[in-house]
């Protein structure tokens, strides 16, 4: 699987951003797929999932609200609608891909197992 991220880049407060992340290598829309970010000094940690259809999401309780998380199976790619970022949010977001496929919404990172190159994301005040 091959997982390539877009749309990164440096901002300001209160700005918007998508993020898009384009899969090759395994029939996309069969498995639950998800967005990580890690800041510096931090570990990574989930930020967004989606489910095969897209019919369920779950985001962190840091994002709910300002991020939303889409899928278009058509053209085998998830994306990231931020807005209203905050400098908090800078970061480098990963989109990854699961070996396995899920009924639900993958949270954990040791759900995945394959992961883009990282897009970096900067916010400034």
């Amino acid at each position: 699987v091959q997982l390539v991220e877009s749309g990164g880049g440096l901002v300001q407060a209160g700005d918007s951003l998508r993020l898009s992340c384009a899969a090759s290598g395994r029939t996309f829309s069969e498995y639950a797929t998800g967005w990580f970010r890690q800041a510096p000094g931090k570990e990574r940690e989930f930020v967004a999932g989606i489910t095969t259809s897209g019919g369920s999401t779950a985001y962190a309780d840091s994002v709910k609200g300002r991020f939303t998380i889409s899928r278009d199976n058509a053209k085998n790619t998830v994306y990231l609608q931020m807005n209203s970022l905050k400098p908090e949010d800078t970061a480098v977001y990963y989109c990854a891909f699961p070996d396995r496929r899920s009924f639900g919404v993958l949270r954990k990172e040791n759900s995945y197992k394959y992961w883009g190159q990282g897009t970096q994301v900067t916010v400034s005040s």
